[in-house]
């Protein structure tokens, strides 16, 4: 029987464990978990490549050609967070069933000369600059920090071999922050809090101080006079983000926590707190945007305990986010493995977020 067959197999043994709101990760959780992205990551088809045609040369092109790195998982950014998935698996679960599987894909992922072609796709294509802004961008710099901080012999090398598209990525970066006008308040991809709150960890996790000074200078541009958010008219339809909990989740990390807790009394009405604090509603799990919504879940679940550690005891909105998170969690949790590819190629990195 092939590896990976074996393991989806084995993997659908651990369904029962879910059915007791199971919010931990657990040994099991974590293998269950790590079989969606490791079967994706060299899985081609189907795909969304999201590539601009500058001539009738590149019409040919497949997805690998493209991106010999990060081409499975239906897209580019999902591929680079299931590289980060099971990176971190790896690092936080070392005994993990599957290590040996997931090492053999890494090794092969991280291959120096085909992440030069990735780094080379940003600058040889008539739209590489603008490829994957922002959100790609924080997952990649999110990869980078987990490889960076893993005291581990081929850890070190993954992360050397990536580095061309890393100093890449910053380069872009640092070019557009200072042309970025306005955010992109978006429940989806484009969202601007997200994205420069991943940047920001990552530089202060390698000690860029200019690039933290500047993503921190922009977000307060941003959010920082931002009062009575309209959070009652979250979500959209395709939500996978909260555009209010990613902007106070930015801003729980650049402002101390007197100032954090003043701010967020502005930010939010009460009409707005009980809004994202519902359990998002997924009529059907097969449909590709909709299934955005199971994301959603997550990404408010994660938010809302980085919030809550950052307010004092008695904070009213402290047990209250760390309550809602866990109701969160497990109504999402088992979603994750009753829809298709839809939610199957990128869910599991949202939903080791949110455990963790």
């Amino acid at each position: 029987m092939k590896p990976l067959l074996f393991l989806t197999l084995m993997a659908l043994t651990f369904l029962p464990l879910f059915s007791q709101n199971n919010t931990e990760l657990t040994d099991e959780i974590a293998l269950k978990l790590s079989v969606l992205p490791l079967n994706c990551i060299d899985q081609e088809y189907p795909n969304k490549p999201q590539h601009t045609y500058g001539s009738a040369d590149e019409v040919g092109l497949s997805p690998k050609a493209l991106h010999p790195v990060f081409y499975g998982c239906f897209d580019w950014h999902s591929s680079v967070h299931g590289h980060w998935m099971l990176v971190r698996l790896l690092k936080i679960k070392p005994g993990i069933a599957n290590k040996n599987e997931i090492i053999a894909k890494l090794n092969n992922s991280f291959d120096k000369s085909a992440v030069e072609v990735e780094k080379e796709y940003f600058t040889s294509y008539e739209a590489g600059r603008i490829f994957e802004r922002t959100y790609g961008w924080a997952w990649l710099l999110k990869l980078d920090e987990e490889l960076a901080s893993w005291d581990n012999p081929m850890a070190r090398q993954w992360h050397e071999n990536l580095q061309p598209l890393t100093e890449q990525i910053i380069e872009l970066w640092t070019e557009y922050l200072p042309k970025q006008t306005y955010p992109d308040r978006t429940g989806v991809h484009p969202n601007s809090a997200f994205a420069l709150g991943f940047a920001i960890d990552w530089a202060r996790a390698n000690g860029i101080k200019e690039f933290e000074q500047a993503l921190i200078k922009k977000s307060m541009e941003f959010y920082v006079d931002n009062t009575e958010t309209p959070a009652y008219l979250e979500p959209d339809g395709a939500d996978f983000f909260s555009p209010s909990l990613q902007i106070a989740d930015l801003m729980r990390r650049i402002l101390s926590p007197g100032d954090f807790e003043k701010w967020l009394s502005n930010f939010y009405t009460q009409r707005g707190i009980d809004r994202i604090s519902e359990i998002p509603v997924v009529s059907d799990l097969s449909d590709y945007q909709t299934v955005h919504l199971v994301g959603l879940s997550f990404s408010r679940a994660w938010c809302m305990k980085g919030i809550a550690k950052s307010l004092p005891a008695g904070h009213p909105l402290k047990t209250h986010f760390e309550e809602t998170a866990q109701k969160l969690l497990n109504n999402a949790l088992p979603l994750v493995f009753d829809g298709n590819y839809g939610g199957e190629h990128w869910l599991a990195s949202f939903a080791l977020m949110a455990l963790e």
